[in-house]
């Protein structure tokens, strides 16, 4: 479910450490959204619509967040759902 296309790509540079970076790469890749990263080098992101910019973000947030941090916002996606279950009861 691909959301319409931005008139002209943005092209995003993600300054992060090498090992987060390229798991980021990886990750977008998988997703098939154009990306390019090489050593020494920034990731650079080429961003064509309001999906590929809502799932970077939420990548970029998932390989940099704590343990605590994922933890607590799976705890929130459980209960979300729970309160989702119970209203339609």
């Amino acid at each position: 479910m691909k959301s319409s296309s931005i008139s002209h790509p943005i092209l995003h540079i993600v300054s992060i450490q090498n090992t987060e970076r390229w798991s980021i790469y990886r990750r977008l890749q998988e997703l098939e959204i154009p990306c390019q990263c090489s050593t020494d080098r920034p990731l650079q992101v080429e961003l064509n619509n309001p999906y590929e910019i809502a799932q970077l973000c939420y990548v970029f947030k998932q390989s940099t967040a704590s343990r605590k941090e994922q933890i607590n916002w799976l705890d929130n996606c459980w209960k979300i759902k729970s309160r989702q279950r119970k209203s339609k009861s």
